[in-house]
């Protein structure tokens, strides 16, 4: 789209329908904003990963959750520069001096997406609204895959999600009040200093009982939310999502959010394909570039600035992420530490990262958990490499240079060729020739990878993990065991049970002392290294290709992205 009069800013050039309650009317839209943004565009990018689930407590995967955070929103949102916690559809809270009882005004003037379940007409938000939602996200339904968090927390969820586990009760969960039509109060069972960060996470989105109760089932493809985007179509394509016209927020200039008219997703097969569809102008951004194909696919920046190429940025931020080499501990194979800790002393990290990944990524020495805030993990003793310590380990465990251990599948969500199958290849060479273990790769998507290790199929997997919020709990709650989580599919995967590491971590979600409770966070870290329920490979950056039209972008530790401010500026 061209832009011929750059004297009138505020040339009317569109109609755009604003409804508000449901009752539409016509009013004049600039494309051109305050603050030199623009209206209109559709931004495009791809998954190589298919998408199953648009439903924010059944989305478990970076994937789904970059689609469902632009429809789906939080009471509490954090800052993706400072990463401190911020108002969301909560106007604002208040904490007791305990840390156990949070109280939450809710935000008025906030409106769901037109849906067939409201007849079509929009239904503004209520504080029943909400407490329907965290009453959801306790349940025992099986389309809740979150609830799991919060057992054990709120007051009253342990014993809800046990009633819950064929239909929703009336009363919901005790430990979740209406004080007033604007107030909500959620009691925990003990102190939790950290539980308004948990308010963030984008799998405990605000949804319409309505929703639920027209789709059922199949609320996974009919979600309906207050977020910048409407979901308007989803196939075996992609998903398309298009601006949703009664959204709330407006930008410092005063703008109503979103800028785009839509947002396009479409699938892909690797990543060459990508950064091809990409150089021809066919998508505008790049998830997870691979470093080392960067030049080689599409050149320099100064090629781009010389008309070689299309005309692109590159943005990148060290990211709250792990990669990593998951066991399951109650395995005959690896419910040996000793087993688990061979294994870690085999892998050298920089051969793996030097000679197999070329340099993309940085060797992961200081345990599973990055540095994020005022937690530092530079006091972790890590488990380095030492081949002749790891054929110690395994010839104490009755397999010397390997004879009598079995063969093992290595579930890897991968596509073949690239940065990750290398990384796993080079895994299972270092295996191979320090411990004689045989280590066959199964490339597989990531449905297939949690299934195989839902079922127990999965003794290895390679996976990654990236902070829901910023706090060095957000990693050390994945290793955490109680009986009644774990019939409750939490999300422990690795089935490690650690008396020690348990009770330190119930205190440091306790303790109120920032000092020491990142000291209670430093033992957790460092029983996890000595104990190698999982063995870190890789930390990394969260790099982004974007194409030049492309405005207001940003990258943070969290790798979360925020389409509502973005807009697009075509060059000529």
């Amino acid at each position: 789209m061209r832009f011929i009069n750059k004297l009138l800013p505020f040339l009317l050039l569109s109609i755009l329908l604003i409804s508000c309650g449901g009752k539409e009317s016509a009013i004049e839209q600039p494309l051109i904003a305050k603050g030199g943004k623009f209206y209109g565009g559709e931004l495009k990018f791809s998954s190589p990963e298919r998408i199953n689930t648009l439903f924010p407590l059944a989305s478990q995967d970076a994937y789904s959750q970059r689609i469902t955070a632009q429809i789906f929103e939080t009471l509490l949102k954090l800052d993706l520069e400072t990463m401190q916690i911020k108002p969301g559809l909560a106007e604002s809270y208040t904490v007791n001096q305990n840390a156990t009882i949070f109280t939450l005004k809710i935000r008025k003037g906030v409106f769901f997406h037109n849906d067939a379940c409201f007849n079509g007409v929009a239904r503004e938000m209520s504080v029943k609204d909400v407490k329907f939602s965290l009453d959801f996200a306790c349940s025992g339904l099986k389309e809740n895959k979150f609830g799991p968090q919060l057992l054990n927390r709120i007051k009253g969820a342990s014993a809800f999600r046990e009633k819950t586990k064929l239909k929703l009760t009336n009363t919901g969960v005790p430990g979740i009040k209406i004080l007033d039509e604007q107030t909500l109060q959620i009691e925990l069972e003990e102190s939790f200093v950290g539980f308004d960060k948990i308010l963030t996470m984008i799998h405990l989105g605000i949804f319409p009982k309505e929703a639920y109760e027209t789709y059922g089932e199949q609320i996974a493809y009919h979600p309906v939310g207050t977020g910048p985007f409407i979901l308007e179509k989803m196939d075996q394509n992609g998903i398309i999502l298009k601006r949703n016209i009664n959204y709330w927020r407006k930008d410092e200039f005063g703008n109503q959010l979103p800028f785009l008219n839509k947002v396009v997703m479409s699938y892909v097969q690797d990543k060459k394909t990508e950064l091809q569809a990409f150089n021809n102008k066919e998508i505008d951004m790049i998830f997870d570039i691979p470093g080392d194909q960067i030049e080689f696919l599409l050149g320099s920046l100064k090629d781009a600035q010389n008309g070689k190429n299309v005309k692109h940025q590159v943005e990148s931020k060290s990211s709250y992420s792990i990669d990593y080499i998951g066991f399951n501990c109650s395995s005959p194979e690896f419910n040996d530490a000793k087993i688990r800790q061979a294994f870690n002393y085999a892998i050298n990290r920089n051969v793996v990262t030097d000679e197999w990944m070329n340099g993309d990524g940085y060797p992961a020495h200081y345990g599973f958990v990055p540095s994020m805030g005022e937690f530092s993990n530079t006091n972790i003793r890590d488990i380095s490499n030492d081949d002749e310590k790891a054929r110690q380990l395994f010839k104490k465990s009755g397999f010397p240079n390997g004879k009598g251990f079995p063969e093992i599948d290595f579930y890897v969500n991968a596509i073949k060729g690239s940065i990750t199958h290398k990384m796993c290849l080079g895994i299972a060479d270092e295996l191979k020739s320090v411990l004689g273990v045989q280590v066959n790769i199964k490339l597989c998507t990531l449905l297939e990878q949690e299934r195989a290790i839902s079922d127990g199929t999965a003794k290895m997997w390679r996976s990654g993990w990236v902070a829901d919020y910023p706090d060095a709990e957000s990693f050390l709650s994945l290793f955490y065991f109680d009986d009644r989580r774990q019939q409750a599919d939490f999300i422990n995967t690795f089935n490690f049970n650690n008396y020690e590491f348990n009770n330190k971590l119930l205190q440091a979600c306790k303790e109120q002392d920032l000092k020491k409770r990142n000291l209670l966070y430093e033992a957790c870290s460092q029983i996890i290294v000595n104990e190698s329920p999982v063995i870190p490979i890789v930390n990394d950056d969260f790099m982004v290709m974007i194409n030049k039209r492309v405005k207001n972008f940003k990258t943070n530790e969290m790798e979360h992205v925020d389409f509502s401010s973005i807009f697009i500026k075509d060059t000529y």
